[in-house]
């Protein structure tokens, strides 16, 4: 059961789970194939993420190459699963529940596994994207404090005193949870922007709001092996995934106002 509060208009854009492994081989033909098959019943849209490496040498001229990496997406294309050589990447533009997304990373890891055995677990991430939103924000960016906790707005109230205008800025920050794994941490970076933080246009179909100023609040928890790398087990990585997602709910509600809350989250009519 289910018993946190789903915000009906929750600025989160973007959720993205990476399980970082040894380096492995390309996928083979067959490989790739039984990647296919296996998660074709949800995910039957093939669409390979293509990555662009640039190399620049002393005196010589920069090489670009290209590699492309499998991935199937939902019908929607708003959830994806993609095979790397060094990582699975479970990611989602229409995240409901923690739950939810566990159960994808649970199949993506065994699969992972049967089709590709790797041989050890090097980092396991959850990261959260949120672009808060709201209305008749001025042009001033101090009208965040009323929105967002005011440890976040920085600079922007002393320059006020001084008589100046605060320009965009970003800040991180990085959080141990109590009673943590060893090399569990938690990265938080934020701050106000203009457009969006997650392209529109990119292959992840996302909601797409009117352009203009948003608050950032982008959360990272992970954690890193450290001397030991431990085997990559599927049970291992979802009882990590499971302890690394206590903490973001806890710091995202932290990070708000009952404002935001009140007249945003929880306006059913925006």
């Amino acid at each position: 059961m289910i018993d946190r509060e789903i915000y009906p208009n929750a600025p989160l854009v973007l959720v993205a789970a990476e399980i970082r492994h040894s380096e492995a081989s390309a996928m083979s033909g067959a490989m790739e194939a039984a990647f296919k098959r296996a998660l074709r019943p949800d995910f039957p849209i093939s669409r390979p993420l293509v990555t662009t490496n640039v190399v620049a040498s002393m005196g010589g001229p920069t090489q670009m190459t290209q590699t492309t990496h499998p991935r199937m997406m939902s019908r929607d294309r708003t959830v994806s699963v993609t095979m790397r050589p060094e990582a699975v990447v479970v990611e989602t533009t229409s995240y409901l529940h923690f739950e939810a997304l566990l159960e994808v990373i649970d199949r993506a890891t065994a699969i992972r596994q049967e089709i590709a055995a790797v041989d050890g677990v090097e980092r396991v991430g959850i990261r959260y994207i949120d672009e808060i939103r709201v209305p008749d924000l001025s042009e001033s960016l101090e009208d965040w404090g009323a929105w967002v906790n005011p440890t976040m707005m920085g600079l922007a109230p002393v320059a006020k005193e001084v008589g100046l205008n605060v320009g965009p800025w970003q800040a991180i920050g990085t959080f141990t949870p109590d009673a943590s794994r060893a090399g569990q941490a938690v990265s938080l970076r934020y701050g106000p922007g203009e457009g969006y933080a997650v392209d529109p246009s990119a292959d992840l179909r996302r909601p797409t709001p009117p352009s203009g100023p948003f608050f950032l609040v982008d959360i990272d928890s992970y954690w890193t092996a450290s001397d030991v790398i431990p085997a990559f087990e599927p049970a291992e990585i979802h009882q990590i995934f499971s302890e690394l997602h206590v903490p973001v709910r806890a710091l995202f509600e932290s990070l708000i106002t009952d404002r935001l809350r009140e007249d945003v989250l929880r306006d059913v009519s925006r």
